[in-house]
């Protein structure tokens, strides 16, 4: 049995999403920006996400990273996420599992009781804090990208749905924002299929109605997913919400850039006052907190920067090999 390609992973996950991070495999990412490294590995590493990203290994719903040197002098690491369709800009639930495997494995010096981890993400610069007691990582904040509202109440019609009122803000990436009341939805589980539905049909419709485009990063200018939120199953949570993205995937986790733009979507509309946490439920219940700690400005839009905390958890240390022949074994999807 001959293998043409051996990768090892480290496999954790936030609030119920996966992060299956590439620890070894593959070369050096080039790139003087993440911008430009996620390029290359776009051109040059597209195997290897397919690989592990999609079936056998993985599934429509995979997440996961590559793990770069920084390119700024306060990151520890660069990172590059991916996904079942391509690549990430930024990810709030892979920095808090990343942070948390980067302290647990050692790759940051370490300090008590809490652990500072720099990361360069496409999006720019995100400053992460994990909870270490000397022996056991704890919850994960981090300082996430300058976020905003970017376009409100846009009216938009779906095969579907019908006419449907959206917001569009920034995260780190690009969500379009409604209420699942108006197309006579909830966030559960019974109700993915419909909400799957939900969320690439509004994709698809803002997409088509407007451009979209980043005041500053045109490499950002991209509609990314739909945030649909309605009411939580724990009363001690202010909403709950689901996140469809990509290609038709479904974020397990409350999501981290889409809680940092609900955040700044609230600030703007004045239904959050700085300061104030909002507590995400996702569609497993898992919980983030998000909370805007500055007002700040990107480009000409007035814009917050957003915390937002969570947990994560290591679930796996996999070595992962394509056996000579195996065309299955570079990856497909069923759905």
């Amino acid at each position: 049995m001959e293998f043409t390609h051996t990768y090892t992973t480290v496999d954790a996950h936030a609030g119920g999403e996966p992060l299956r991070i590439v620890t070894a495999g593959v070369p050096r990412i080039p790139g003087a920006t993440i911008l430009e490294k996620r390029r290359w590995a776009s051109e040059h590493l597209d195997h290897v996400r397919r690989a592990l990203m999609l079936e056998p290994r993985g599934h429509a719903d995979m997440y996961g990273c590559f793990v770069t040197e920084p390119v700024s002098p306060r990151a520890d690491l660069g990172v590059i996420f991916m996904h079942n369709e391509g690549y990430s800009d930024m990810c709030g639930h892979g920095v808090i599992a990343l942070a948390t495997v980067a302290v647990a494995q050692g790759l940051v010096p370490r300090s008590e009781p809490e652990t500072r981890v720099g990361l360069d993400t496409p999006a720019g610069f995100v400053e992460a804090f994990v909870r270490w007691d000397g022996r056991r990582v704890g919850s994960v904040r981090f300082l996430n990208v300058p976020s905003f509202l970017y376009l409100k109440d846009l009216r938009v019609s779906t095969p579907s749905f019908g006419e449907l009122t959206v917001d569009v803000a920034f995260g780190g990436a690009f969500y379009a924002y409604l209420d699942a009341a108006q197309a006579g939805l909830e966030v559960v589980p019974a109700q993915v299929e419909r909400l799957v539905r939900l969320g690439d049909e509004v994709k698809r419709a803002v997409t088509a109605a407007t451009p979209i485009q980043h005041p500053l990063e045109p490499e950002l200018n991209a509609l990314y997913g739909t945030i649909v939120a309605g009411p939580p199953r724990d009363p001690a949570n202010d909403q709950a919400n689901v996140c469809v993205f990509a290609e038709r995937e479904v974020d397990r986790s409350p999501t981290g850039t889409g809680t940092a733009g609900r955040v700044a979507q609230l600030v703007a509309r004045g239904r959050l006052r700085l300061g104030e946490e909002l507590h995400n439920e996702s569609i497993v219940g898992s919980v983030f907190v998000g909370k805007a700690v500055e007002r700040t400005r990107v480009g000409g839009l007035d814009a917050v920067v957003p915390q937002v905390s969570g947990r994560a958890a290591i679930v796996g240390f996999n070595q992962w090999v394509l056996e000579e022949g195996d065309d299955l074994g570079r990856g497909f999807l069923v759905r």
